[in-house]
């Protein structure tokens, strides 16, 4: 079970440097170390996010080099005056293809203000050889009839198969509809190429956005998805296949309770001692932060209720400061993501961001320290 937490400061933005949001980490085997890649971007306003960059830590997470900008990922032009920019992405380790995949969504600026409405959104990727050199980005192209507004799998922990194919969640829906279902899709890559070949039943909620940012997990043969809402909770449903899905339920604790959430992600830390989920809600020293946006939990999840193990409930990342009294000065840490470094050691890494000091935060990362058995550790 889980041992101990530390937390550390990758980069300070809150005084000496960019606030890098979005940072979001996945484990490239090698010996003696692996290396661990994130990716990230800066942010300058609400969802005002700018060109992609990566990083790499080669001891463990104890030093980073400084980002380096994706080429690829950065804003395109267009002549009407938008510009077509990225965000929301997520690197994978694809082993088959020795590749590292990297799948977000475009969006659109005009005069450095998020276009909200625009339609034409859809999942983008670039891809990162054995020698380190990235693709051009591409588009994830879907023939799906409810897709005109937007389709899209930004934020999403994903699912790598044994035979190399991959197991996406989508967010999608028509211009013309305002909320949104999710389902899965199943696709091929190559190392190259990532193509859509299946996908499975569609989930609704029609309350405003409806389902957002689902992610995906396997545990112990069963496939397991949680997802944003805009009703004030979080839902999960799970699967035998990965792709034919349980209508969602919301996320309760043991007792039948539901949690209170509030339009926030929530995602998976999966390891050999159970299932867990990393999520945000309302508690009562948060209670005006905006959307409870800290500080950041994690509970055991009950693979057959469905529930969380409240007696399990830790604190990953605080709340620093006043949360019902000057909630301003609170740091937000609604983005974030959850990588295994290694089989004693898994990361929550989250860009805090203050809106009220010119969008300026630190980058996080929460070490989430395992008991690791004997037995374990000879296998």
């Amino acid at each position: 079970m889980i041992a101990n937490i530390e937390r550390q400061i990758i980069w300070q933005g809150r005084s000496t440097g960019p606030t890098w949001f979005h940072p979001r980490a996945c484990r490239i085997p090698a010996t003696p170390n692996p290396t661990i890649l994130m990716t990230c971007q800066k942010i300058t306003g609400s969802d005002v996010f700018h060109e992609v960059h990566w990083s790499v830590t080669k001891d463990k997470g104890k030093s980073w080099i400084d980002p380096e900008p994706i080429a690829s990922l950065g804003r395109q032009n267009h002549p009407d005056g938008i510009a077509e920019g990225t965000c929301d992405v997520v690197p994978e380790y694809h082993q088959p293809t020795d590749t590292v995949l990297a799948i977000g969504h475009n969006v659109y600026y005009q005069n450095n203000v998020l276009i909200r409405a625009h339609s034409g959104r859809f999942p983008v990727y670039v891809v990162r050889d054995a020698e380190g050199r990235w693709s051009e980005r591409k588009k994830l192209v879907w023939d799906h009839p409810e897709t005109s507004g937007i389709y899209t799998c930004g934020c999403a922990q994903r699912i790598h198969l044994d035979d190399g194919k991959l197991i996406l969640s989508l967010s999608f829906g028509p211009a013309e509809r305002p909320d949104r279902g999710v389902c899965t899709v199943l696709c091929e890559f190559d190392g190259a190429q990532l193509r859509i070949i299946d996908s499975g039943n569609v989930l609704r909620l029609s309350v405003n956005r409806g389902l957002l940012e689902p992610s995906l997990t396997r545990y112990d043969g069963r496939f397991y998805m949680t997802i944003r809402a805009e009703d004030g909770h979080g839902y999960v449903s799970t699967s035998e296949n990965g792709l034919q899905w349980q209508a969602q339920r919301p996320w309760c604790w043991d007792d039948g309770e539901p949690l209170v959430m509030s339009t926030t992600q929530q995602h998976w830390l999966t390891h050999s001692d159970g299932l867990f989920l990393v999520y945000t809600r309302k508690a009562e020293h948060n209670i005006n932060v905006m959307r409870w946006r800290a500080p950041l939990y994690l509970a055991q999840v009950d693979p057959e209720t469905l529930r969380l193990r409240r007696n399990t409930e830790k604190v990953v990342l605080p709340l620093i400061g006043d949360g019902i009294n000057e909630p301003e000065h609170v740091a937000r840490m609604g983005n974030f993501h959850v990588v295994d470094a290694s089989q004693s050691e898994s990361w929550v890494t989250v860009g805090e961001t203050l809106p009220q000091a010119g969008w300026r935060g630190d980058t996080l990362l929460a070490r989430i320290q395992w008991k690791i058995s004997n037995k374990l550790l000879k296998s």
